[in-house]
């Protein structure tokens, strides 16, 4: 099936809009991109991240072990209450209590009220365009 972002008809320009309007809230692009990383492996989306130095050279190295955020100590305590914001929104079904209230409080020390809107929201664009690629079994993605 094609993508139906594109199928239909003016759907793609509002999702990449939205795309933009969350990423100039104030939320770190860096943490954006970790979590998208760790949303999507969450999902079972692939994505193919750059191999020749210049492209690689344009990404963030943890990418790879985003997966291990607990136990690598190369991430912050705002991107690991990011990452933990975003398993359990992802995650609403695995819990009586889908987004615990130390996970909001951890988020609520780093961010703002838009920050964490513009977190969620990415969250949950994210996960449609998960749902979107691989219900229609798209082909993994390039990172950029």
């Amino acid at each position: 099936m094609n993508n139906p972002s594109l199928v239909v008809p003016d759907a793609l320009p509002p999702l990449l809009e939205l795309g933009k309007v969350i990423n100039q809230v104030g939320v770190p692009v860096r943490t954006l991109d970790l979590v998208r990383m760790r949303v999507s492996q969450l999902n079972g989306r692939v994505w193919i991240l750059p191999t020749g130095p210049a492209a690689a050279a344009r990404i963030d190295n943890r990418l790879p072990i985003v997966a291990s955020w607990r136990e690598a100590d190369c991430f912050t305590d705002a991107e690991r209450a990011a990452l933990a914001l975003a398993e359990a929104t992802t995650r609403l079904g695995d819990r009586a209590d889908p987004v615990p209230d130390e996970v909001w409080d951890e988020a609520v020390r780093h961010y703002t009220e838009p920050e964490l809107s513009a977190l969620i929201m990415h969250v949950g664009l994210v996960n449609l365009w998960n749902c979107i690629n691989l219900s229609t079994r798209q082909d993994p993605g390039d990172w950029r």
